[in-house]
């Protein structure tokens, strides 16, 4: 067992109450919460290397031996996301130093942002599907006060959409959780594994298997997307940035881990219908962001192609799709943050969203329209962005298992995404000035470290994708051989 393995949700839990209780001291919170996620993405690397060494890494709570007690796995799968979510989430912070407001960060800001931290970790790392519950209702509790947070009219008005449609999530997941316990009888992920494999996925587990992927796709906005454009487009530009890069992707992260693990039995029914879900949401995703000419559209329908173009690779169920689905999944969280970060950037310079009202930006500000351009094409797959890698494997995988289909919609959505991105650039940076810089409603003082950091890591992502790729496939390797997983949770456990 490994204690480390618990300490990205525990870190930023304790800090987060150590902070509710300092509340005044805004300096220590902005201190504190950057060591904090400096800490989490160490643990993670350290993780990560452990993994990559001796294995999947495991820890029984209380010495309760698996599946009785409750486990907390790492593997590469999880470290990786647990490394880019602290690399993301440090930089979506600081950005939040310049942007967020006193108000806001005196009504406890920093302390909710950790919270949502501790249960976007807790969900990649517990090996339990209760306490999986537990992390999402930690994440999403923290979520309902920051999309809150200001008391803004449009920020109430959506939130009100945003709660319910989780609430409804989560007692469906419940539901869903005691089905499947009467079912087989335990709610340890590698156990249930096993008892899946043993008994084979009948009727009533398939049906059960149904059920988790329409909650887990209410969360991650697959095909069931309605909530999204308006819930990510109310809160402040920090506080959307961060739950368009780790809200969903923790829905996905989900659908991944029980469709690898557990429901992996029948691909031709559950694998094919992830496929044609996520055909739909990249269909209609791209069908938005083409059709409105407002930049919190536009970004916030783009997450949604993003989802299905992730799970698309998964439908495939090929080391090939999943190897493109991680490199993806990684792109994404890093690209969605940082296109929100610029977008908001923009609307904050010129007071609207309204592409039709924004013009001629690059004469005052043209590092923020170069980065931007760079930020399009790495979102739209173009060679040598991060964006392509991912991309061409999952292509690969579509049409290795025949899904041409599914390959061509991903394809096409990819222009449509260019098309989308670039309506942005072409209307806000190019054309007469409309605004001098006097004119302008704010300013990108203290703004821009946090953006420059993230294009060029996407850069990075892009050139360096051979150094990731040893971490990518033990990751896929582990998805498409859950045995690995199962043996180090149980430990030889037998019924």
């Amino acid at each position: 067992m490994n204690n480390l393995v618990i300490m990205p949700i525990i870190v930023p839990l304790i800090i987060g109450l150590v902070m509710v209780i300092f509340r005044q001291r805004i300096l220590f919170h902005k201190i504190f919460s950057v060591l904090t996620l400096i800490a989490t993405g160490v643990i993670s690397g350290v993780l990560m290397y452990q993994v990559k060494y001796d294995g999947i890494q495991t820890l029984q709570l209380g010495g309760w031996e698996a599946p009785f007690g409750v486990s907390m796995v790492a593997d590469m799968f999880s470290g990786l996301l647990l490394l880019t979510t602290s690399i993301v989430g440090l930089f979506c912070l600081i950005f939040a130093f310049g942007s967020i407001g006193e108000d806001r960060e005196r009504h406890y800001f920093y302390p909710l942002f950790l919270f949502l931290i501790t249960g976007v970790n807790g969900s990649f790392l517990t090996g339990d599907v209760f306490n999986l519950f537990v992390c999402f209702e930690v994440m999403l509790i923290s979520s309902y006060a920051l999309i809150t947070l200001g008391g803004e009219k449009k920020q109430l008005r959506e939130s009100i959409k945003y709660v319910l449609i989780n609430l409804l999530a989560s007692f469906l997941f419940l539901v869903a959780v005691a089905y499947l316990y009467s079912v087989t009888g335990t709610i340890n992920m590698a156990h249930l594994a096993e008892r899946v494999s043993e008994v084979g996925q009948s009727g009533i587990i398939t049906a059960v298997a149904m059920m988790f992927l329409f909650v887990f796709s209410l969360k991650a906005a697959l095909f069931l997307f309605f909530w999204l454009p308006g819930s990510y487009s109310a809160p402040p530009t920090a506080v959307a940035a961060i739950f368009a890069a780790l809200l969903t992707k923790v829905g996905i992260y989900a659908i991944f881990r029980f469709f690898t693990l557990i429901f992996h039995h029948q691909p031709e029914v559950t694998h094919l219908i992830i496929g044609i879900m996520a055909a739909i949401s990249m269909l209609f995703g791209a069908i938005g962001a083409i059709a409105f000419n407002d930049i919190k559209k536009i970004l916030t329908y783009n997450v949604i192609v993003g989802v299905g173009f992730i799970l698309a690779g998964l439908a495939t169920y090929t080391s090939e799709g999943l190897t493109g689905s991680i490199y993806y999944l990684i792109h994404d969280m890093v690209i969605k943050a940082v296109i929100f970060l610029i977008g908001g950037v923009i609307i904050a310079l010129v007071g609207t969203s309204k592409l039709n009202d924004i013009s001629g930006l690059i004469k005052t500000h043209p590092y923020l329209g170069w980065m931007f351009f760079v930020v399009a094409l790495s979102i739209s797959g173009i060679p040598p962005l991060s964006g392509f890698i991912g991309k061409v494997y999952i292509t690969e995988g579509t049409f290795e298992v025949g899904y041409y289909w599914l390959g061509a919609i991903g394809l096409i959505t990819s222009l449509m995404v260019l098309f989308s991105v670039m309506k942005i650039f072409m209307n806000s940076f190019w054309g007469e000035t409309i605004l001098s810089e006097d004119m302008e409603k704010s300013s990108t003082k203290g703004v821009m470290f946090p953006i420059v950091a993230l294009v060029v890591l996407t850069i990075g992502l892009g050139i360096g994708a051979e150094g990731l790729y040893d971490y990518v496939n033990i990751a896929v390797e582990s998805l498409m051989n859950p045995s690995s997983y199962i043996e180090a949770v149980l430990l030889g456990y037998s019924d």
